[in-house]
């Protein structure tokens, strides 16, 4: 961290139903005592941290740290780049986990106390990390470009997001086990075609087709525990045709991250750095956490891409 220059705090105080703001308030009581010169900008509406994270990325702004849960941090990444490429920066990323989810946080071991998080910007590393970029058809069928840092997902995903984003993101990972139970009952398998590197699967009917970057997702599941966001390439996992009884019974392998050592047929891990989805029905996807739109979609790996302080 360069001395004397500040800290820009992307603060998100509606994340996780205010409960990001109230906490907020908490660390400002001992911040300046810090000794970390620092300047804080707090959103008002969504997108919002992205254009003010874009601003200070142009200024070569030393740090930006956004403050609070996963859809804060992909705002916050979403302003390191501009028409699908990164913005040329010397500015590094970290990140203080306010609020609900917090999944990225897990791969990276970015500590939940607030304290010991912005003690990682004295005491951290800055690593190169890779991140993706998705093309894909928005709610209102035009075609837009988003980046994520964490995990994508077609299928249940989406539906989960859609259900979580609906009144019960204050609940934290108790908000994505409902939501999964109720995105379940409702949820029929989709037919998809997934092209990874110029290699084509059929998958005649799948529960979700997931790209990470890193390994968590959806309040602590494990889903990709193979992924590092330093190693170039997504981890791309078939959900195939599991059935809603089986699915249930199988949450706390996905848990603990134990999904991919049963051989079950119906799950398999590939890997990619360029990943195509198409299907003949609607599917909605999320990308780190936010129900963004529906296929087709490109998710494209950038290896790399963003410099991000974590713990040593």
């Amino acid at each position: 961290m360069t001395p004397g220059a500040p800290v820009l705090f992307v603060v998100n105080p509606a994340s996780a139903a205010g409960k990001a703001g109230r906490q907020w308030a908490q660390v400002e009581t001992w911040l300046p005592s810090a000794g970390i010169p620092y300047e804080t900008a707090i959103t008002t509406r969504p997108n919002e941290a992205t254009d003010i994270t874009q601003r200070a990325v142009r200024e070569s702004r030393p740090v930006v740290v956004a403050v609070g849960g996963d859809g804060t941090l992909n705002e916050v990444v979403n302003g390191f780049f501009h028409n699908g490429a990164p913005i040329p920066t010397t500015s590094k990323l970290a990140m203080v986990p306010l609020g609900t989810g917090g999944d990225f946080r897990r791969t990276l071991r970015i500590p939940i106390d607030p304290q010991e998080a912005i003690g990682v910007l004295r005491t951290g590393v800055a690593r190169r990390l890779d991140a993706g970029c998705v093309t894909y058809q928005a709610a209102d069928g035009s075609t837009a470009v988003r980046h994520f840092i964490n995990i994508a997902d077609a299928g249940l995903g989406g539906e989960v997001v859609q259900k979580v984003g609906n009144g019960t993101k204050r609940f934290g990972s108790m908000a994505y086990t409902l939501g999964g139970l109720r995105a379940l009952v409702g949820f029929k398998n989709k037919p998809m075609t997934v092209d990874i590197d110029n290699i084509t699967h059929q998958l005649p009917k799948a529960q979700q087709v997931v790209i990470a970057n890193c390994q968590f997702f959806g309040g602590g599941m494990q889903m990709a525990p193979t992924a590092s966001p330093t190693d170039g390439v997504f981890d791309v996992i078939f959900i195939k045709n599991a059935g809603k009884i089986e699915t249930m019974r199988g949450m706390n392998d996905f848990r603990a991250g134990k999904h991919l050592d049963q051989t079950n047929p119906k799950i398999e891990l590939l890997y990619g750095k360029r990943v195509s989805v198409t299907s003949p029905v609607k599917v909605r996807i999320d990308v780190d956490g936010e129900a963004v739109g529906f296929l087709p979609a490109l998710f494209e790996i950038q290896p790399g891409s963003i410099e991000f302080i974590t713990p040593r």
